[in-house]
């Protein structure tokens, strides 16, 4: 087997706002060595409808619905790679593999003597198919299988690709759900922390759909929630959630923090006008912050953080940012490419395609301190290529 080669990350996140695809050269077959570089990168936003559709399925679908979901995800995960190809000149019969973390529909991370229960859809037979190349799918479910949280995955790649000598690093993604990768200043390996921080943009995204009747997808530039009063009452309130104050290893999602619990919300504090609407997407976007300030607070060693680096959709968005640098005070938080060493919204596609590398080259990938899982497990399932490539 080549030691390197092109590789494909296909990541559609909890914040259901598209399809992200990366090609990456990987050099080398040593994790703690390897050389890395972007070739190219796109994102395809979803169509309302589609994202509807996801977002249906997510909330109430049957087995029909998750099936012709599975089907469509795959081939709409082949068309946005197939476009990036295009995109950047080079031919599927180039990739030596594609890894696709697929769209979670479930995940129920494990409690004190049980086995925890994870489910992606996206097709990875359906778009090995399309493009004709090998595609690694389904990692989560070895970590879950040997007692983990099979989440988050992606601190396994962010200390190969992003850790930085002499510095003491914590990326912060916020899509739907937030979470954290700490890689301590010199550390190996086993020194990388990670875990979900909570909620990121879900809750607000869904408040500004509510509150516009479905013409706003999210807070556009935070624009609502710059306008709104944060209600202090309200905000302590959602903090006394008890995932807050558990312990890593920890993981959470929609089921959690989605969908119904801002329907719950909503149904309590009845807002009835414009004003109202962005007093409640303020309080939610502080919710974020100051949640991920308390996980740092309460989880990660005092001192040892030398920056923080924002990415994922919440990097978008001035006021949370704003509100997490609040919280944050007197920590550095930026974000952006230089800052990252990677545009920040290919990073965990560019991870996922960094753990397709790994499953062809039989290296464990998950983190067992991050996750909880009983050891290192070699992560994801391959599915070879064959058929044609989409147009």
């Amino acid at each position: 087997m080549t030691t390197g080669g092109l590789f494909g990350g296909i990541m559609s996140g909890t914040s259901l706002d598209g399809v992200d695809a990366v090609l990456l050269e990987v050099r080398g077959s040593d994790p703690s060595s390897v050389d890395w570089s972007v070739v190219g990168f796109a994102t395809t936003p979803y169509a309302p409808d589609e994202r509807a559709r996801i977002r249906s399925a997510i909330a109430t679908g049957g087995a029909r619905d998750l099936a012709l979901m599975d089907r469509d995800l795959g081939l709409w995960f082949a068309g946005a790679f197939s476009a990036l190809l295009e995109q950047v000149g080079v031919d599927a019969a180039e990739v030596t593999a594609v890894g696709s973390h697929g769209q979670t529909v479930w995940h129920e991370p494990r409690v004190a003597g049980g086995t925890g229960a994870t489910f992606q859809l996206g097709g990875p037979a359906y778009l090995a198919e399309a493009i004709g190349r090998p595609v690694v799918g389904d990692f989560r479910s070895r970590d879950v299988a040997a007692g983990g949280q099979g989440a988050p995955l992606v601190p396994w790649a962010d200390w190969v690709m992003l850790r930085r000598p002499g510095r003491g690093r914590a990326l912060q993604n916020i899509g739907g759900m937030a979470n954290v990768t700490f890689i301590p200043r010199d550390c190996d390996l086993a020194g990388v922390r990670g875990f979900d921080t909570g909620p990121g943009v879900a809750l607000i995204d869904r408040a500004a759909q509510l509150a516009s009747e479905g013409v706003e997808a999210w807070d556009a530039n935070g624009r609502r929630a710059a306008r709104g009063t944060v209600k202090e009452a309200l905000l302590a309130d959602l903090l006394d959630d008890p995932f807050f104050v558990e312990a890593p290893p920890k993981s959470t999602g929609r089921e959690r923090f989605g969908d119904r619990r801002l329907d719950e919300i909503v149904r309590s504090e009845r807002p009835d006008s414009e004003r109202a609407w962005d007093d409640l997407i303020a309080t939610l976007t502080h919710l974020t912050a100051r949640s991920i300030a308390r996980s740092y607070e309460r989880f990660l060693p005092a001192g040892a953080i030398d920056e923080v680096v924002i990415t994922g959709g919440g990097a978008l968005n001035p006021s949370l940012v704003g509100a997490i640098q609040g919280a944050l005070a007197p920590l550095r938080v930026e974000t952006g490419a230089e800052a990252l060493g990677i545009d920040p919204d290919a990073r965990e596609a560019a991870a996922f395609a960094l753990l397709a590398w790994a499953r062809l080259h039989d290296v464990p990938a998950n983190v067992p301190a991050v996750t909880g899982a009983r050891g290192p497990r070699v992560l994801g399932s391959v599915h070879a290529g064959g058929g044609r490539r989409v147009a």
